[in-house]
Formats: C-alpha cells, structure tokens, sequence
C-alpha cells in the first residue's frame, strides 16, 4: 500500500480547515470576473446600425432586416442567444467600439421558447431622395460625417444630410425619377450611387 505524499496530505488539511473551493452559487450570488464574455447587448444610442457585427458572427447569432413603410426606412437588428457561442467577435469589430458590448450576465438558462431569447434594436434609415431607395443608417452617415470633420462638405449627399441634421436644410419627398430626366439641380440632394451616377451622366 502506498502512502499519500506530504504535499497531498497537507492540501486535504488545507480543504478541511478552510472549506471547500468551488462558488456557492446559486445559493450565493456570483460575480464574474471583469473580462467575462457573458451575453453580448446592444447599445441603442452606441450602435449606429452598419451591421459590421452581424457579417463577422459565425454561428449566424446576429442578422438584421430592413423594412420601408410610407416613405419611412428602419433597420431591426437582432441577436438570438440561443445561437451565440460568445466568441466576442461583434464587439471586436464594432466600429464605434461600444454598439454591441459583451456582458458579465451568464445565467441565460430558461425554459421559454428559443424565439424569445432574443434582443432586438431599431435604426432610422436615410432614403435616396430620388428614388426612395435605402442608402444607410441615418447614425451611420452621422458617425462618417463626423469623423470626416470639414472633408464632409466635399461630398454634397454628406454635407446635405449634415445641413438637415442641423434644421438648416429642408427634407424633400423621394420624387421617382423614371418618367422624367434628371437636371443638374439633383445633383445637390441625398443619392443612392445609382441615382448618383445618373445625376452626374445625365445632367
């Protein structure tokens, strides 16, 4: 019969006299530790709609649909937490760094349906003004035009849509321009790249 080494001896004293190792939970509350890849959320006012965070998901967790309704243009985007393997890959890639942001919550066991383990957001979206086609979130151009600092006013969809931002310029309906030719004055209006490139050709 072998007998146990020190070493071993001394560790099951140590057990015996301090307790046991592991957490008490969920008797006891526990606090993960501060970089815990517990559930990702979204920042409503963080996010800025590109969908960077859903191209890089590989377990398809985040996806998004857009809807346009009475000239109106929104973005949902949502993520499944049935389907997240908290990979950390959405914040990441976040552009602004804070859009989506991974949590210390792990306790996510439910018994609810799958289809309601999920979070969900919606953006404003930017319209072309021709032909009412989606061009991007409106915090996304913001976020650009921002960054872009005095540059913004080189582009005149960007400095437009800067100009409304401030209620220093007025918002027009989309007015479809299949029946009519464009004229220069359309060139100084929010464009998709299609209606742009019309614009410039046509004009």
């Amino acid at each position: 019969m072998r007998y146990p080494k020190l070493r071993e001896l001394r560790e099951a004293i140590k057990a015996l006299i301090k307790g046991p190792y592991t957490s008490k939970f969920p008797y006891q509350p526990h606090t993960p530790y501060e970089r815990f890849r517990g559930r990702p959320e979204y920042h409503q006012d963080d996010c800025m709609g590109c969908t960077a965070c859903v191209n890089v998901c590989p377990s398809d967790a985040l996806s998004f649909e857009d809807k346009i309704e009475n000239g109106k243009g929104k973005r949902i985007l949502k993520h499944r937490v049935d389907l997240c393997v908290f990979c950390g890959q959405c914040q990441a890639n976040c552009p602004t760094e804070k859009g989506i942001v991974l949590s210390r919550e792990f306790d996510l066991a439910t018994t609810e349906k799958r289809e309601e383990l999920q979070q969900q957001i919606e953006k404003e979206l930017v319209l072309c003004d021709c032909c009412g086609e989606i061009i991007a979130p409106y915090d996304q151009i913001l976020w650009v035009a921002k960054r872009l600092g005095p540059l913004t006013f080189s582009n005149t969809s960007l400095m437009l849509f800067y100009l409304r931002n401030l209620v220093l310029a007025l918002k027009e309906k989309p007015a479809p321009k299949e029946e009519q030719e464009f004229v220069r004055s359309d060139r100084i209006k929010i464009l998709c790249p299609r209606c742009r490139r019309e614009a410039v050709l046509k004009s």
